[in-house]
């Protein structure tokens, strides 16, 4: 009975084993068509999506562009004259903030009263030679000749005074050298007698250590045989031992202190030897000068006086000629004399323009360096250079309003464009974003701010800052 179950049971699942695979196969249509609509509806609404997205892109109604900030013209670094670039600050007359106008003396060289001098001497060349062309356009009077007798008189004693006085420069100069040459070689002499005083007493030292060293090392000899025989123990062997070991160290010690005691005195023994010749050459320098400064001053009163005791021996007849020579000498002293006040106006360095004090380059009593003396800028007038990619600057236009914005002032600042450079260049004012491109082509635009943000920048030269330019 079981069997005939088992065999109809069989047959049972064979007859329905079609019916299952339509059933699978109409599953699976079913399905795919499911599946298909569903892919259809979702492209649908992707492609709807993108549309409106695209719809949605605003226009660009700006251009944003980092640059900096600059007074009007940029900064100027102010400096000496060529003829006076040698020369040393005497007087800074203005401080870093200070506002100055144009024209306004600035700094003042230490060749100022060199050249003050000589303008005063030309001067009074001007003054004689004038004085001659007149006697010589009168004539023979006996005032004249007295007058001009006079003038050589006056000459003669200027010329003996400003000699002497020059002379007694001269003698100071010189025992001002022998003053510090002999402090100066007593203080070597002191030096070394310092290093020979102090190597002796060291190496007195060095004797004594030696001497205690080898007392040491004998000591130990002998509590070293007296070890071995076992008359005494080890500890007191290696008492010994310390001890010679410490007389050692302190020997090395002392020779190093020799060494060094060597060393730093010849160091300052030769500094001293320099500061010697410093003076020597400093002094010898001053010498020199003084003693032409002492000849130039004999030959220029010398000429004066010849010129005068010439015009005294001509006075007495007028020629055209001797008026002629007189003119001459007039035209050539007042050229002497303006040639004199230009290279007096180089020791006076002036502002070209009104604008504020920056940086302070050189201070008073320093030589004027490269950078120059002080750095000036118009900061009445503002500009922010902005530097636009090349992509956009063709959307820059003359005149445009732009916003200027920065982290250090919290108002915004506003311009319109008043100049756009002609010249594509590497981008110099980078982003704090590491992942910007800093190799990028840009085009300066020159901003002009208004008179109110110009005086919130005025403090801020070369501030980062972004604009922002309605197109």
């Amino acid at each position: 009975m079981l069997d005939d179950h088992l065999v109809k049971n069989s047959l049972a699942a064979e007859a329905s084993r079609p019916s299952r695979l339509v059933l699978t196969v109409a599953a699976f249509a079913v399905g795919g068509a499911s599946i298909y609509g569903l892919q259809r509806f979702k492209g649908g609404e992707i492609a709807k999506t993108s549309a409106k997205a695209i719809r949605a892109i605003p226009d660009i109604k700006t251009v944003t562009a980092l640059g900096r900030l600059e007074p009007k013209g940029e900064v100027i670094e102010l400096s000496a004259p060529g003829m006076a670039e040698a020369s040393r600050v005497e007087k800074l007359l203005v401080k870093e903030g200070d506002k100055v106008q144009a024209d306004q003396v600035v700094a003042i060289l230490d060749s100022r009263d060199t050249l003050m001098a000589a303008f005063k001497e030309a001067k009074e060349a001007v003054r004689v030679a004038q004085a001659n062309l007149k006697m010589v356009k009168a004539g023979a009077k006996q005032g004249d000749i007295e007058a001009q007798k006079a003038a050589i008189a006056r000459l003669q004693a200027e010329q003996d005074t400003e000699i002497k006085a020059q002379q007694a420069a001269i003698n100071r100069l010189q025992v001002e050298k022998n003053t510090e040459s002999k402090a100066q070689q007593a203080a070597i002499n002191r030096l070394q007698a310092e290093k020979i005083r102090e190597i002796e007493a060291q190496r007195a030292t060095i004797a004594r250590l030696e001497a205690q060293l080898e007392n040491a090392r004998l000591e130990y000899q002998r509590y070293q045989s007296l070890y071995k025989t076992g008359a005494i123990s080890i500890s007191l062997r290696d008492s010994k031992d310390l001890v010679l070991q410490t007389a050692k160290q302190q020997l090395a010690q002392a020779r190093a202190n020799l060494q060094r005691i060597k060393a730093s005195k010849e160091q300052q023994i030769a500094e001293a030897q320099a500061n010697l010749e410093r003076i020597r050459s400093s002094r010898q320098q001053q010498l020199a000068e003084a003693e032409a400064n002492l000849e130039r001053i004999q030959s220029s009163l010398q000429q004066q006086i010849n010129q005068s005791k010439a015009t005294l021996e001509s006075i007495a007849e007028i020629r055209p000629v001797d008026v002629l020579v007189a003119q001459t000498e007039v035209n050539r002293a007042v050229a002497a004399m303006n040639r004199a006040e230009a290279d007096l106006k180089q020791a006076y360095v002036r502002s070209p323009q009104d604008g504020q004090i920056f940086d302070i380059k050189t201070r008073p009593g320093e030589r004027v360096s490269d950078e120059g003396i002080a750095e000036i800028g118009e900061t009445s007038s503002m500009y922010a250079i902005v530097e636009v990619y090349q992509s956009d600057v063709n959307k820059i236009r003359l005149g445009q309003e732009v916003e200027v914005l920065a982290d250090a002032i919290p108002d915004k600042l506003k311009g319109i464009v008043d100049q756009i450079g002609l010249q594509v260049q590497r981008q110099n004012v980078i982003n704090s974003d590491p992942s910007t491109n800093i190799d990028s082509r840009v085009v300066e635009v020159h901003v002009r701010l208004d008179d109110e943000s110009s005086q919130k920048a005025a403090r801020f030269t070369n501030l980062q800052v972004r604009a922002v330019v309605e197109i």
